[in-house]
């Protein structure tokens, strides 16, 4: 028995929680697939939450709470309550380059946790633990808030400082057409600051490259 994300589970298989705290830069043996498929759990379990305790909202105001609550930002802000980054295992390039406080890189291992709870536990036990783990975020979820993605934050940002907007630009695209990866890179030249990130899909792959570089922005 031991703790993960404040919660107490016992894993039949430990390799799997091992797997879901290794970021890419330290094995082959990494959380990425792991992630691929926390994202949707946890996706569902937000999903049937918000409509049985939003019975009379709209489809538009669901969509954006549900946004809210999956985003990148709020899934690293659940890692940094549970001090997850003491627990990451990374490459020593991503070592050095600070990744273990990186909101994309906590954001990743939270979802990759899910996933491996739900591997290991299954469907039941994986709702159980995601709703205690983020039951304070569940709870103070705004319906009326009005959702920024990171790349907006960026642009806003930029804009709002004089600068020009962020190019970018797509670096590579691995996997078979069903496991695709996309490799983008984001670049803010008059800040001299630049950020890639790998993702499943082409968006998320850009507002992950969008959320390190405002991690950059406001650590400076």
């Amino acid at each position: 028995m031991e703790i993960v994300l404040g919660q107490k589970i016992e894993f039949e298989n430990p390799n799997l929680l091992n797997q879901a705290l290794t970021h890419r830069s330290a094995s082959k043996a990494n959380n990425e697939r792991l992630e691929f498929l926390g994202d949707s759990i946890l996706g569902f379990v937000t999903t049937k939450w918000l409509f049985a305790n939003y019975p009379k909202l709209t489809e538009g105001k669901l969509s954006r709470m549900r946004s809210s609550l999956v985003k990148g930002e709020t899934l690293a802000s659940v890692a940094r309550k549970y001090k997850l980054s003491d627990r990451l295992i990374l490459g020593v390039g991503e070592l050095k380059s600070g990744g273990f406080n990186r909101s994309s890189v906590l954001a990743d291992a939270v979802e990759a946790i899910f996933a491996a709870v739900y591997l290991d536990k299954g469907t039941e036990i994986a709702e159980t633990f995601i709703l205690n783990v983020m039951q304070d975020w569940f709870d103070k979820v705004n319906p009326n808030i009005s959702d920024k993605d990171a790349k907006t934050k960026l642009q806003e940002y930029l804009q709002q400082n004089g600068y020009e907007l962020p190019s970018y630009r797509l670096i590579s695209t691995q996997g078979k057409d069903h496991l695709q990866t996309f490799t983008i890179d984001c670049n803010v030249k008059q800040l001299k600051l630049t950020a890639q990130a790998t993702k499943r899909s082409r968006k998320k792959a850009e507002q992950n490259s969008a959320q390190i570089i405002l991690d950059m922005i406001n650590n400076e």
